[in-house]
């Protein structure tokens, strides 16, 4: 047993061997893409659907860790960057494992399987840039800059993010179920998130007319989030339409 006076520095040491980075590369690695499986596309489809909902988690982490920059906390902005690194690095391993599947060996179930999971994973990827790139911006165009939005326009931006997550937690259900119902709910919260986005740049332009000084400092980067939020709701919003599409009776909805 350790002597007591002795625990921190071993500690210390053992931080230094087992470097930080390290610990995030496993994190960031792939779970469930087992190559032992791929002598069984229906196996290799399964693991790749959960990769691709744990690629669904880290965007909805990034998604409320821009919450709090919103509100102010400048130091999350990191943390974006590191998870928007594993977005990456877990749609690449999702891509290249579904790769090593032969088009020839799906049957037309398994074959629309196929496209729905490399879509959702891309979309997925490329939502995590957003989330990345209007993190970055806003700490540095209003947190560094110390501007802040007029209080109306927060509440604006927390209100389209509130739905934005409900959004994406709908779609990774819609992914993982295929639930038709549910994805018809998906496809009305597109539209909903949509025409209040439209809204709340009405009234951000109404304060403009009245001469709001937070509204006039920060203008651009508030319309910019508006449509960097519509981005994001349409990219969460896509697995609805591939449920849907074999529908026929859906083209009258």
């Amino acid at each position: 047993m350790l002597p007591l006076p002795l625990v921190t520095s071993m500690a210390r040491l053992c931080r230094r061997l087992v470097p930080h980075e390290d610990m995030n590369n496993a994190t960031a690695a792939p779970r469930y893409l087992d190559n032992s499986a791929l002598d069984t596309p229906s196996l290799v489809l399964a693991n790749a659907v959960r990769e691709t909902l744990r690629l669904g988690d880290v965007a909805a982490q990034m998604l409320e860790r821009f919450r709090l920059v919103l509100l102010g906390d400048r130091e999350q902005k990191r943390e974006i960057s590191r998870l928007d690194e594993e977005a990456d690095m877990l749609h690449s391993a999702i891509k290249l494992y579904l790769a090593q599947i032969r088009q020839d060996d799906l049957g037309e179930e398994d074959s629309r399987r196929w496209a729905e999971v490399i879509d959702t994973a891309l979309n997925l990827k490329q939502a995590g840039g957003i989330l990345e790139h209007i993190s970055s911006s806003f700490t540095n165009k209003a947190l560094d800059a110390r501007l802040s939005l007029s209080s109306e326009g927060m509440e604006e931006l927390l209100a389209l993010h509130q739905r934005l997550t409900s959004s994406l937690s709908l779609a990774m259900s819609v992914f993982l179920t295929g639930d038709m119902t549910n994805a018809k709910r998906l496809r009305r919260a597109k539209h909903r998130l949509i025409l209040l986005g439209r809204r709340y740049s009405h009234a951000h332009v109404e304060r403009l007319h009245q001469q709001n000084p937070q509204s006039l400092e920060t203008s651009s980067l508030h319309m910019g989030l508006l449509g960097d939020i519509r981005r994001l709701n349409s990219l969460f919003c896509v697995v609805a339409y591939h449920v849907l599409e074999p529908d026929p009776e859906d083209s009258a909805e």
